[in-house]
């Protein structure tokens, strides 16, 4: 049966549980034969756990040059994501690469460009989007069975971190270490499963930011953003590290009822007929249209990030759709910049946002940071 040879860059947290997968075979149409990481106790890691087989490389440069791979799969800090996939892609190889995308959107353009001038596979570890539960409600958006949404409301309050998970790491929690705090590293699941479920992108963002107003972090550490669509719908988004215990609560309402997502199950209230046309013909001063609570199959475990890396592997040897196709992953960035870009400037953006702006404030706050300056 043929394989997809994959090669593994960064073999931190993530990085050696997806090695671990592909050793085991538990990844149909993918084998491990490479991994790279520049830490020599990493490697010496990856010869005890994950066979005599797999390959293992300190540099780049020679990953790239000698590694007997297909593809690669990038596991490493958020601002080298766009660099390490362009180098691949000019390499002819195919391309998963962790989330976020990128930090900034200027430069996951460019990645996106690169890979479709390569014309290999590129997807990004948009696990969720494997989830049945979040499946369904995108296909009853997407159909229509909700109508035209008014409004979206997500409060994802559950990803809890204590201090000790930013002390655990000197570039956690830093502009020039990460690149941005609850929305790029957590909540970016949340917000792409907004884009993708709903398949509308904001018209506009009024966003507040805690900078470290809960943790002792440069970057935030809770956030309510305001966005407006260009149907006229709205929307709240609301995240933080610091409530226990946490929320994480999906609720759309259109023209023919409502959905809400919460503790894992599905809740449809739909109308008999669409709000708008009983607002037109109703004459009760307190008429409300009839609504049916109504049980919505949902069937399937979520497959997870093994899921995504055996969807990209049968992306590449026999096209299959992919779940997650990396030039997707610009949206839900595009979304966090605009909401780190209002916080900043303390006004209301508009969306596609000012890449050249948000690049130079970045640098901004990256120049000041703590990290930064440990780094020279």
């Amino acid at each position: 049966m043929k394989q997809v040879k994959i090669g593994i860059i960064g073999l931190g947290n993530m990085g050696s549980s997806h090695a671990k997968a592909l050793a085991a075979g538990l990844i149909e149409g993918a084998v491990l034969t490479a991994v790279c990481d520049p830490g020599p106790e990493r490697l010496e890691w990856a010869k005890t756990q994950l066979g005599p087989d797999v390959q293992g490389f300190l540099s780049t440069d020679e990953f790239f040059d000698r590694a007997d791979i297909d593809g690669v799969l990038i596991v490493t800090p958020h601002f080298s994501h766009p660099e390490l996939a362009v180098q691949a892609f000019n390499r002819g190889l195919h391309v998963l690469c962790e989330k976020p995308a990128g930090v900034f959107t200027k430069n996951v353009r460019e990645m996106n460009e690169a890979a479709e001038r390569s014309g290999k596979v590129f997807s990004l570890m948009l696990n969720q989007r494997m989830n049945p539960l979040y499946q369904k409600v995108r296909d009853l958006i997407q159909t229509g069975e909700l109508g035209e949404i008014k409004r979206t409301n997500w409060t994802i309050t559950s990803w809890y971190r204590p201090q000790s998970y930013y002390d655990s790491k000197d570039w956690r929690g830093t502009w020039a270490g990460e690149g941005g705090g609850v929305m790029l590293n957590q909540a970016l699941h949340q917000v792409d499963l907004w884009v993708w479920m709903t398949g509308m992108m904001p018209s506009a963002v009024q966003a507040f930011c805690g900078f470290g107003r809960q943790r002792e972090i440069e970057v935030e550490d809770e956030v309510t953003a305001y966005v407006e669509y260009k149907n006229g719908a709205n929307g709240l988004f609301t995240a933080s590290v610091a409530e226990f215990p946490g929320t994480n609560r999906f609720e759309v309402a259109g023209d023919r009822g409502k959905i809400v997502v919460e503790n894992n199950e599905l809740s449809f209230w739909r109308l008999r007929q669409p709000e708008s046309e009983f607002n037109r013909e109703c004459s009760v001063p307190f008429g409300k249209p009839e609504s049916w609570k109504v049980e919505v199959p949902v069937n399937g475990q979520s497959t997870e990030h093994h899921g995504i890396m055996a969807n990209w592997a049968a992306a590449v040897l026999d096209g299959t759709p992919l779940a997650a196709p990396g030039e997707e992953g610009i949206s839900s960035l595009m979304i966090i910049n605009a909401i780190y870009l209002s916080a900043w400037l303390d006004k209301r953006i508009e969306l596609p946002i000012d890449e050249d702006l948000y690049y130079e404030k970045l640098q901004e706050k990256i120049k000041n940071s703590s990290f930064q300056r440990r780094q020279l």
